[in-house]
């Protein structure tokens, strides 16, 4: 009894906590301490150390992404693009087409219906984040902007990851880092937004996010919290 009062009025310090490289074990300090302070250090913590390992996942993916590049040079046959599942619960499963109805198919009509899917996308991002106070969303560039609406689509699928009411919209590097990296870890959604391109920018590649919120959706599909809708 008497270790753990000593505990609990010494916290750690910030050097002690940014020391402790083990993820679980920052989880569970952040599951058990109730300093608000001392919970700010934690997440600090946390996204520093994800951060760091992410960056590493880069680099690895990077390499891969060279050697894969060299091989298509040398002649071989470059990967499917596989469909997603944002495309599969929009427009229903891919349609194999026959060489006796190539023919009378027009250009427009095998087009995928991209516009349709953008736009129920964006339609799914407002109803998810209305509740939101400080997100309005009309749009995948401009809206995004500031960071908060990226943290409200990601609080609203794991709300107790952190503490929306604390945001600041001014705070957009903490912003970005905070929703990209809680996506990271919880939805196993990659980090396919870059931080400092979007801060250079006072409003985000449209595609860029575009892209980033179909794989955000097809990790929710992955993980049960978001049902699609099964065409026959």
């Amino acid at each position: 009894m008497e270790a753990d009062a000593a505990v609990a009025s010494n916290p750690p310090s910030s050097q002690d906590i940014a020391a402790i490289q083990d993820e679980d074990v920052l989880n569970k300090m952040l599951d058990k301490a109730v300093d608000f302070e001392e919970r700010k250090m934690l997440r600090a913590a946390l996204r520093e150390l994800l951060k760091t390992k992410r960056d590493k996942r880069e680099k690895d993916r990077g390499s891969r992404q060279e050697d894969l590049k060299g091989l298509n040079q040398r002649g071989q046959p470059k990967p499917k693009t596989p469909v997603s599942p944002i495309q599969m619960s929009f427009n229903g499963p891919p349609k194999t087409t026959s060489s006796s109805d190539t023919s009378v198919r027009s250009p427009t009509a095998a087009a995928p219906n991209t516009k349709s899917v953008k736009q129920m996308l964006l339609d799914w991002c407002r109803a998810k984040t209305e509740p939101y106070e400080g997100v309005t969303i009309k749009n995948f560039s401009a809206s995004w902007s500031d960071g908060i609406a990226f943290c409200a689509l990601v609080h609203r699928f794991f709300p107790d990851a952190f503490e929306y009411s604390t945001l600041n919209p001014n705070n957009r590097r903490d912003n970005f880092e905070l929703a990209f990296t809680t996506a990271e870890k919880l939805a196993n959604c990659p980090p396919l937004l870059d931080v400092e391109d979007l801060l250079r920018m006072a409003e985000p590649d449209w595609k860029c996010v575009y892209t980033y919120i179909q794989e955000f959706y097809r990790c929710l599909v992955e993980k049960g919290l978001v049902k699609t809708k099964k065409r026959t």
